[in-house]
């Protein structure tokens, strides 16, 4: 099983998202790459803490690719927008991908190479090596399994349609 971590405006949407495929063994949310220990929620919201909302994906590398998974992120982000995804606005919703394999970076940046025409602007997408991260409250897990209604920025039906074509 390999682990990356993928930021991408609020956590609930990505987590949704991720834990649609069936490829992903498991999703949990929570803050990377801050400048504390032990972040709140509400720490995280002022900005001061610098933290990320971040999702950790776990997944078969021999079922499902990196590559595959970047595919899957930079459908669901903007990547050129800074510290903010749709409405969410502010340093915790910026985006990012932080890796815990050195060799991880490389495919990262191919893929951010190969993308790049894609865009009028430039991608604002972090890649860094995973330097902290800390699970969110238990409120946040699952979120939008225990609220099919709550906020979501990400168009859930784009993993739904994505599970039908592969079944």
């Amino acid at each position: 099983m390999k682990t990356i971590y993928l930021a991408g405006g609020c956590f609930w949407g990505v987590e949704a998202y991720f834990s649609l495929l069936d490829s992903i063994c498991s999703t949990t949310v929570g803050y990377a790459n801050g400048n504390c220990e032990n972040p709140t929620y509400e720490k995280v919201c002022t900005g001061a803490t610098n933290f990320a909302e971040t999702v950790k994906v776990e997944y078969n590398s021999e079922v499902i690719s990196l590559n595959e998974i970047l595919d899957h992120f930079f459908d669901i982000v903007d990547p050129t927008t800074l510290n903010k995804q749709a409405f969410d606005i502010g340093t915790q919703y910026r985006s990012g991908i932080f890796y815990v394999d050195d060799e991880d970076r490389e495919i990262i940046e191919n893929k951010i190479e190969s993308i790049r025409h894609n865009y009028m602007r430039k991608i604002v997408t972090e890649v860094e090596k995973l330097k902290n991260f800390y699970d969110a409250e238990d409120y946040h897990q699952k979120y939008l399994t225990k609220h099919p209604g709550g906020y979501c920025h990400i168009n859930l039906s784009k993993a739904m349609n994505y599970k039908k074509k592969t079944d």
